[in-house]
């Protein structure tokens, strides 16, 4: 035999709230969107042009993925090529220390 739970007059009252309000849409982050120039290491990569950091993090990212450079058994580190290897100076590294390593070479 199911009991059912007795709601109470102020809990039955607020039950019917109206929708929350839409949340106000982000603004971008200015120190994000600033243009910076990379390095000749680094323009190697995703060219000499400057770019916002976050551009620049795409551009990182499309050149791994193109280049197959995700490792295959933790696709969380990254293998690093030639190219990425003078701006990692290591042969791996996660992709959480991987934006840390590449803002060092953007002035």
């Amino acid at each position: 035999m199911a009991t059912a739970k007795k709601v109470s007059a102020k809990t039955a009252a607020a039950a019917p709230a109206a929708a929350p309000a839409p949340a106000a849409k982000r603004t971008p982050n200015a120190a994000f969107m600033k243009a910076m120039t990379p390095s000749a290491a680094l323009a190697a990569i995703v060219g000499a042009a400057a770019l916002p950091r976050t551009e620049v993090t795409k551009k990182v990212w499309e050149y791994i993925k193109k280049h197959d450079l995700q490792d295959s058994a933790n696709r969380r580190n990254i293998n690093a090529d030639a190219k990425l290897k003078v701006i990692f100076k290591k042969p791996q590294v996660s992709m959480f220390e991987m934006t840390k390593l590449i803002n060092e070479h953007l002035s």
